[in-house]
């Protein structure tokens, strides 16, 4: 499996606000803001990323890092075969991303992604 990016997903009551800390303090831009998630990147290093998450929009549980792959449905296949929990199952998101939510050994759910091409 090939991992493009970790990116973690901050808890945030409201992910709308406090964006100047990210933009202005930390000179990041505003990468995507879907309203209950808002994402930021360094605009000289796009491996600098960082997401505000209120609550998923269609997943029982945020997840506390994404990690974008290069085939989602083999890591999904994968995750299944090695008896990790699903936390939610493998969805075309209508914001661009096929993904899947899993558990891992100490409790955290991360989202595994691949961004549409």
């Amino acid at each position: 499996m090939y991992l493009h990016r970790a990116v973690p997903n901050l808890s945030a009551a409201d992910p709308s606000t406090g964006h100047g800390f990210y933009t202005d303090y930390l000179g990041m831009t505003v990468d995507f803001d879907l309203g209950w998630v808002t994402s930021f990147r360094s605009p000289t290093n796009r491996q600098v990323q960082l997401s505000l998450v209120g609550r998923d929009a269609t997943a029982p549980e945020n997840a506390q890092v994404s990690i974008g792959v290069d085939d989602v449905d083999a890591a999904y296949a994968e995750a299944v075969a090695r008896g990790y929990e699903i936390v939610h199952p493998l969805t075309e998101e209508p914001w661009g991303i096929r993904r899947f939510l899993v558990r891992e050994p100490h409790g955290a759910v991360i989202n595994m992604l691949r961004h549409r091409d």
